[in-house]
């Protein structure tokens, strides 16, 4: 299993939005590392739910359920989505402030490449962030 974060903007797609809908296919990534990043992705990987510009925090874990497939917003092969699914609100958001403060953190992707839209997590920076969650 692999980890990864994804990042939305609040009002174009929320946390809540995805509890609502139980699933939804992550699109409209057009960077291609970013994009290479989900073609990565297999079924079981989890993601940190990071609600960007608005809030600036993960909110929430989501589960790859289908793995990439073209991106069916676009008539073009060079773009692909993949399936998420909602596993757990956090007991606490985690801030972009406390990532930056804690210096375990300093080589996250979040911090080092603060405008990719999805982006690898390493195992331990996961269990940091559970950690952080928890003792709020």
């Amino acid at each position: 299993m692999h980890y990864w974060l994804i990042k939305s903007e609040p009002f174009k797609y929320s946390w809540d939005q995805l509890l609502e809908d139980k699933s939804t296919f992550w699109d409209g990534v057009r960077n291609y590392q970013a994009r290479n990043n989900l073609k990565a992705m297999s079924v079981g990987d989890l993601c940190l739910y990071y609600h960007s510009n608005e809030g600036k925090e993960i909110v929430g874990i989501a589960e790859v359920i289908k793995a990439h497939y073209p991106d069916p917003t676009i008539d073009d092969e060079r773009w692909v989505a993949v399936d998420v699914k909602p596993i757990n609100t956090l007991s606490n958001p985690v801030t972009l402030a406390m990532i930056k403060s804690d210096e375990r953190l300093e080589s996250m992707a979040l911090v080092r490449q603060g405008r990719l839209s999805v982006a690898p997590v390493t195992e331990d920076e996961y269990n940091i962030v559970m950690e952080l969650s928890e003792n709020g």
